[in-house]
């Protein structure tokens, strides 16, 4: 049997979706991951979703749709983290391109449904985004969710919306999902977190890291992003609900605008007016900024004195746990420095690394 995850905003909900197919479908079925390759400034410092323009070595399934194999290559200076999950995983993911809006994505998805004649499909969001009205004040990413919602509204074949750790990408609290969602249709397990334990240790995606975390029993209060938002983790937080998808796009105000767009331009004017911003915008003022900012060096002596800062100011905030790319950003570090700070921390203070995330210390030294 072929199994079809659309990854609703792309980057760790793909990630996620490759831990829900191990757990929730059989091991003969073969998974496809449809995800757009949007990465954030961290890994890609071109603003904005890539296209298949945007690659080489891309294997064409459909008339619009192509698989990115572990030998596909993003062309510089774009980045991307599609080959290399391509490699660690056993699925395919294939490559949602929103450059024609969402007439664009409902064709790519019919071809699709229409080629794998898949025995599920099931469109996948972490945190919860994809229920916000869309003018919440909290709401940081609407457009790639609400485009992929009001694509797979409009395809011709029964659908499955599955929320996964409500409240994870900070965006919506807890609280405020709580009455939207339907019921649990599973609660993941540290067991369950392995088949994607290696990716976890180098994919940036904040909201998969503290559902993996949950579901390993880690608790308390988990600062992310550069803007330092505080994220929950509770009980919660491993569970994934199942939302009727009708109601879903009855709430969402921006997928409802948008499903006769044909370009990512129109969606863009469309989350300007509804929203009040569009998040490329944002990694459009961002990557200006980081490109005039001047680069700092990894200095490993100066790098602990300044996570003591960090950890004490935390503290005071009532901030439990943290993720790499929070403590990067926060050091004013690269999004390219990531990795190697990760690796200095972890090295130098190995008993504050709960995998994936980064515990601060009892006592900041």
């Amino acid at each position: 049997m072929t199994r079809l995850i659309v990854a609703a905003g792309g980057g760790g909900d793909a990630v996620t979706a490759a831990m829900l197919a191990a757990t929730l479908y059989s091991d003969d079925d073969q998974t496809v991951i449809l995800t757009y390759a949007w990465d954030r400034l961290l890994v890609d410092p071109v603003p904005g979703p890539r296209g298949a323009h945007d690659f080489t070595g891309l294997d064409r399934i459909t008339p619009t749709v192509s698989a990115v194999p572990a030998e596909a290559r993003p062309i510089a200076p774009a980045g991307s983290t599609l080959p290399r999950l391509a490699a660690e995983l056993p699925h395919t993911f294939a490559l949602l391109d929103p450059h024609q809006g969402a007439l664009g994505v409902t064709r790519q998805l019919e071809e699709l449904v229409s080629h794998l004649e898949p025995e599920s499909i099931d469109l996948l969001d972490v945190g919860g985004d994809i229920l916000a009205r869309g003018n919440e004040p909290t709401l940081k990413s609407p457009l790639a969710d609400a485009l992929t919602l009001a694509a797979t509204c409009q395809v011709s074949a029964p659908v499955r919306l599955l929320i996964a750790g409500p409240g994870l990408d900070g965006e919506l609290s807890p609280d405020a999902l709580r009455p939207l969602l339907g019921p649990a249709v599973h609660a993941l397990t540290a067991k369950e977190v392995e088949p994607i334990s290696a990716v976890l240790e180098w994919h940036p995606s904040e909201a998969t890291a503290m559902l993996a975390a949950t579901a390993r029993g880690v608790r308390g209060t988990c600062e992310v992003r550069d803007a330092g938002l505080p994220v929950p983790l509770t009980d919660e937080g491993p569970r994934v609900h199942e939302v009727d998808l009708d109601e879903a796009l009855g709430r969402n105000t921006l997928a409802r605008a948008i499903m006769a767009t044909a370009s990512l331009d129109e969606v863009e004017a469309y989350s300007r007016e509804i929203c009040g911003f569009s998040e490329i915008d944002y990694e459009r003022d961002k990557a200006t900024r980081l490109m005039n900012q001047p680069a700092v060096k990894l200095d490993d002596e100066a790098v602990l004195p300044q996570l003591d800062r960090f950890e004490m100011q935390a503290h005071g905030r009532g901030v439990t746990h943290t993720t790499f790319r929070r403590i990067t950003e926060a050091l004013n570090l690269a999004g390219s420095q990531r990795d190697p700070l990760r690796r200095l921390l972890i090295d130098s203070r190995p008993g504050q690394y709960e995998a994936p995330l980064w515990r601060m210390a009892t006592k900041p030294e």
